[in-house]
């Protein structure tokens, strides 16, 4: 394949979660991992919005030369890609979206509200990043993860500066592209764990519905960490979705 993937994680972690997936993809795409402002080492500067950071991944395929790319995004990294469908359109030749949402929460924000006390409420009591990720290495998953992805989630979220989490979940809580969801005209892959309550399957199926000839692969016994999860049964529904495409695509 000429078209790269370009990888999006989640709030609790950054592009490192996806290396179990890349390593059994091989050699076979390339591959570009991109972190938002304060994760994988880079500094926390500068607006942090969804225009914001998917400007900053159509930044770095202007610095390569590269016109389009397949965003694989997961969790808000799904959030960013959908914006980057939003807002760029043609700068993207399929979507690859993994346990995420059209929308976060609800209309009149009390939903958002309830949710930043619940998540940052232990941070502003005292508690440590490394205190929140022994919890999620627990809750993020499902009933029969890989033995690996407890130790990942929690040495990864663990690593995560806490003003970066901030950012990331503060951003997280604006996010809506709903609307937008039956515009996206790219190939579209969905992958979601059968016990993933924050992105729940419900929610995954109908966006699938909305998109266009969009696929949904669900994934059994699963988490809200599936690229840790699941590493073999992830990395197969992303090859087979690419080997799929359409050659003008490709």
């Amino acid at each position: 394949m000429s078209v790269p993937i370009v990888l999006l994680s989640g709030v609790g972690s950054d592009c490192r979660m996806f290396d179990p997936v890349v390593g059994r993809l091989g050699g076979d795409f390339e591959i570009i991992a991109w972190d938002m402002p304060g994760y994988g080492g880079k500094p926390l500067d500068g607006a942090f919005s969804f225009a914001d950071l998917a400007a900053g991944v159509i930044a770095e395929l202007d610095g390569r030369g590269i016109d389009k790319a397949i965003p694989l995004g997961h969790s808000i990294g799904g959030m960013v890609a959908q914006e980057i469908a939003a807002l760029h359109p043609d700068r993207i030749s399929a979507l690859i979206l993994s346990g995420t949402t059209p929308v976060f929460g609800s209309r009149d924000g009390s939903f958002q509200e309830a949710f930043l006390k619940a998540r940052l409420g232990p941070l502003d009591a005292g508690r440590t990043m490394a205190d929140l990720a022994r919890e999620a290495a627990t809750s993020l998953v499902g009933p029969d993860p890989d033995p690996a992805a407890g130790p990942a989630i929690e040495a990864l979220m663990a690593d995560l500066p806490e003003e970066s989490y901030r950012a990331g979940l503060t951003c997280l809580v604006t996010f809506n592209r709903r609307a937008e969801l039956e515009r996206i005209a790219v190939p579209t892959l969905l992958i979601a764990g059968d016990e993933d309550g924050n992105a729940p399957l419900k929610t995954m199926a109908r966006m699938a519905e909305l998109i266009a000839g969009a696929r949904l692969e669900v994934l059994d016994k699963t988490g809200h960490m599936a690229p840790l999860e699941c590493p073999d049964r992830f990395a197969d529904a992303v090859r087979t979705f690419l080997e799929s495409l359409p050659e003008d695509v490709k």
